[in-house]
């Protein structure tokens, strides 16, 4: 962790803290041609971005233990890396399309890979 990505590779923060599911989407992520970043995490995640300003997509689950769930991580992403891209995800709950950051996408669990891995293609620069 730490270094930045060679240029080209758009770099996607995967924030998940199910390892199971991480794992799955960091495969997602690599298998669309993209380097995974992982967070277990948003105190992880928001530490990630401090250090790597290489990351142009962040894709996090909402429903997480600890302090900032998926909404807040978003909404600290919107306020503070405005450019980055957000892809949210959940198993438990929709978030109402006022309650989405800008430009924010969602997806419902169980999700389809290749949705996603097409989503994570058309939002990187």
């Amino acid at each position: 962790m730490g270094q930045a990505a060679p240029p080209g590779r758009p770099v996607v923060l995967v924030v998940e803290d199910e390892p199971i599911l991480r794992m799955m989407a960091v495969d997602v992520v690599e298998e669309a041609g993209f380097e995974a970043v992982e967070a277990a995490g948003a105190e992880d995640a928001v530490a990630i971005l401090e250090t790597r300003p290489d990351i142009r997509i962040v894709f996090t689950d909402i429903d997480m233990p600890g302090g900032a769930d998926g909404m807040k991580l978003a909404a600290m992403i919107r306020d503070r890396w405005p450019p980055i891209e957000i892809i949210i995800i959940s198993g438990r709950r929709t978030p109402r399309p006022e309650d989405m950051p800008a430009r924010g996408v969602f997806f419902s669990k169980p999700y389809k890979r290749e949705e996603i891995a097409e989503t994570i293609r058309r939002l990187a620069p």
